[in-house]
Parts: structure tokens; C-alpha cells; sequence
């Protein structure tokens, strides 16, 4: 819903409103609940509180998200959706289709010619802007135990061949060569970047965006699922399905040296105190060096408050702000979805995310896992059967290939 927009009297309206309501609180629905986390979410309730405008927290526990829509859904359906929500990938147009979000045109006005392409597509339904982007992560991120690589003169691994050789010595080595739970969403997540690195970003975008039933029969999709499952070799055995931040603890400790995560990762293991290029570094998943799996933060506004509107806007247009984006984005590891920034001051991992991104939508792979490629029922079918498949060494390659196969082609008959 908008202002109408009668100049003399708009300006009037406007300023009475942001008078009467520039202390309105917010309620703002996520899932950032890890310590960093935190830090990044409190740095934008520091801002808000800057502009006068308070953010009320509403934090969902539950890896990946999935809590927090449950929550939503919920809160939507009893007519007390919040005025803020995290949302991201096609999930955004999903609700803007419904007519729920609130349209932030005026905010939005130069975000066209500010955001990359795929940051304004994502944010953009019908001609109308419905959602505020605040980063880009990198899924298919490697992070190294620096200290231990040096000790034992390695460096981080440019193929498969020499991450078997590495893994090989670090075993000798009475390492654990991978830090891995077995809960679903982070079992799908290592996949994901092995699917990435066996083919590339157009058969990752065949399986996961297009949903092509055939892409699942291909070899390339059954060498993802053999790497997976010889990838299970170089984990710790009895890790089980620890949360993500636990798996952040073993890494931190040196139980493990190398670990395979989005670039939030990178800002968990800072705030528990280890030090960029110094006690960890970044590389890419073998193979991926040049391609992007990517997830975006984004959030939207719910419509049909008017009391809250004039301060929505407001905290559109500040989040996409250069100073918050820069802030943000350092605390949480993840890089601006500005593209006219200067990039200068971000460590080196983000200025390696930052490169790939940019080199357009050819290198750039929405990740499943993290809501950016399809929709909930297809991304929760795919987790499903990669978990099912990496838990039971028992069930073969083609058997899970066909499974998903038939599956696939299941879902896209009931979207037809």
C-alpha cells in the first residue's frame, strides 16, 4: 500500500507522521540467533536507534531458517504478521504474489542503478520493490586451520586429488581432516558444493532451478554423490547432527582443519576469538574457484499498518545505507549488495566472494539449501533424500539418483 501521492498534502501527511511515529517500534522476525550473528542484528538495532526508530526483537531459534517460517506462517494466518520479517529467495515473490508485502517504491528509488542486477531482481515483483537486501553469502567457502596447514606444510587443496592427498596426512597426522554434522540442511550444504565443482553452474542450475528430471540421471550428479559419500571418510565419526556453531567450536579447537560452510562461518569463528589470516583463512571448494553459490539476506515489510509505514520506509532506506552496509556485512561475513561500493576495506575473503559475484549471472549459482534456487517442498524432497543417502552407506548411487528422479518429475506434474 502507498501514500497518495498529492504533492502539497503527501509532504504534509509525511511530516505529521514521522513526527507522531518516529518512535514506533518495529517487530522484526528472524532466525539470527549465534552469537555473531547477534552482533551483526544488534549492529542494526544500533542504527535503527540512531534514526529513532526502536527495533523489537523477534529471534527464532533453528539452523537454515526453518523455525522462524513456521513462525511467520503462523503470526500471518492470526493477523498478527510482524512488521519486519527475514525472507529470502522466491519465497519473496511467493508473498508478494499474496499481496502481504508492503510495496517501498519510494525508498527504492535509485536501488536500480545502486544493487547488482541479481540483488534487484530478487527484491523486485511486478515493477514493485518488496524486499530490502542487506548481503550476499558465499556457500561454497573452504576454511582452512592456518595453523595446522603451516605446521604441516600444506596448502589449502586446488582439486579433488590433492584434497584426498591433504586429507591423507592429516588422518596420519591424528587430525580430523573435515569438520561435518549430520543434520540435514549442512549435509545438503556440503553436497551442494560438490554438485557445483562435478558439473558447473549451468547443470547445478538445471537440477536445482529448472528442476530437469534428467539432470539427476546424469554422471556428473552420481560423482557429486560418491564424493559426498567418500567425503564422509574424512569426518569425525561420532559428530552426529551437531548444530552448526558446535561444528564451529571443533573447527575453532583444532579438531578439525578444514571445514565447508557459507561465509557466515567466517564471522562466527572471529567472534570466538580467532584472528582472519592468521588462525583460519578462506579458500573455495576444490574445483569451485570461480563460481558463486550464493545466498542473500533479505528482509520485508508486512502491509496493512499505517502507523508503521512512514518508519518501514525509513528502515528500507537506511539498510541499503553505504555506512550500514559496510557494518554489517564485516560482522556477518557476507559482502554488499551494493555494487557501487568501495571494497577496499573488506578482509580478503570477501574481497574473493566480491570478484566471483561480480563476474555476473553466468558464475552465480542460487543455493538450494538456503532458499535461493526453488521453492520450500522441492528444496525440503532434495535435503530429504542427500541426508537419507549420506547416513545409510547401504543405499547406492543410482538407487538415490532414481529416486530423486521420480520425485522430481512428481512435483513438477503437481505444478502444471
Amino acid at each position: 500500500m502507498k501514500i497518495i501521492k498529492y504533492p502539497a498534502i503527501s509532504l504534509v501527511l509525511l511530516l505529521l507522521s514521522s513526527a507522531l511515529h518516529a518512535a514506533e517500534p518495529l517487530d522484526v522476525l528472524h532466525w539470527w540467533t549465534s552469537p555473531n550473528e547477534r552482533r551483526a542484528a544488534d549492529f542494526l538495532r544500533q542504527k535503527m536507534a540512531e534514526e529513532n526508530i526502536e527495533w523489537r526483537d523477534s529471534a527464532i531459534p533453528g539452523g537454515a531458517g526453518g523455525g522462524a517460517m513456521k513462525v511467520l506462517k503462523s503470526r500471518v494466518l492470526s493477523g498478527k504478521p510482524p512488521a519486519v520479517s527475514q525472507l529470502i529467495g522466491p519465497a519473496i515473490q511467493e508473498w508478494a504474489e499474496l499481496g502481504l508485502i508492503l510495496e517501498i517504491d519510494s525508498a527504492a528509488a535509485r536501488w536500480q542503478s545502486q544493487l547488482f542486477p541479481t540483488v534487484w531482481n530478487l527484491v523486485e515483483h511486478r515493477q514493485h520493490t518488496v524486499a530490502v537486501p542487506l548481503g550476499i553469502h558465499r556457500i561454497n567457502t573452504l576454511l582452512y586451520n592456518k595453523k595446522i596447514f603451516d605446521r604441516l606444510g600444506l596448502k589449502p587443496p586446488r582439486d579433488f586429488n590433492d584434497f584426498r592427498r591433504i586429507a591423507l596426512i592429516l588422518q596420519a597426522a591424528g587430525i580430523t581432516p573435515l569438520a561435518q554434522s549430520n543434520e540435514a540442511w549442512q549435509v545438503a550444504t556440503l553436497f551442494e558444493t560438490l554438485v557445483l565443482a562435478e558439473g558447473d553452474v549451468a547443470f547445478y542450475r538445471d537440477l536445482f532451478v529448472k528442476k530437469n528430471p534428467q539432470a539427476y540421471l546424469d554422471p556428473r550428479f552420481a560423482r557429486a554423490l560418491n564424493r559426498l559419500r567418500e567425503w564422509k571418510t574424512y569426518t569425525h565419526k561420532g559428530n552426529g547432527d551437531v548444530s552448526w556453531t558446535e561444528v564451529a567450536k571443533q573447527f575453532a579447537s583444532g579438531q578439525a582443519a578444514m571445514l565447508v560452510m557459507g561465509d557466515w562461518m567466517k564471522g562466527e569463528l572471529v567472534a570466538q576469538g580467532l584472528l582472519l589470516d592468521v588462525d583460519f583463512a578462506c579458500s573455495t571448494v576444490p574445483k569451485t574457484e570461480d563460481s558463486h553459490l550464493y545466498s542473500i539476506d533479505t528482509l520485508v515489510m508486512f502491509a496493512g499498518d499505517y502507523a508503521k509505514q512512514v518508519n518501514q520506509e525509513r528502515f528500507a532506506q537506511l539498510m541499503v545505507s553505504p555506512a550500514v552496509q559496510l557494518g554489517y556485512n564485516r560482522i556477518k561475513g557476507s559482502i554488499p549488495v551494493r555494487r557501487d561500493m568501495d571494497i577496499a576495506s573488506l578482509d580478503s575473503c570477501s574481497k574473493a566472494s566480491w570478484r566471483a559475484f561480480s563476474r555476473g549471472s553466468a558464475f552465480q549459482a542460487p543455493s538450494l539449501v538456503h532458499r535461493m534456487a526453488a521453492d520450500e517442498t522441492f528444496k525440503d524432497v532434495v535435503v530429504a533424500q542427500i541426508q537419507t543417502f549420506y547416513l545409510d552407506d547401504k543405499i547406492s548411487v543410482v538407487e538415490t539418483q532414481q529416486r530423486l528422479a521420480a520425485m522430481v518429475k512428481a512435483l513438477n506434474r503437481k505444478e502444471e
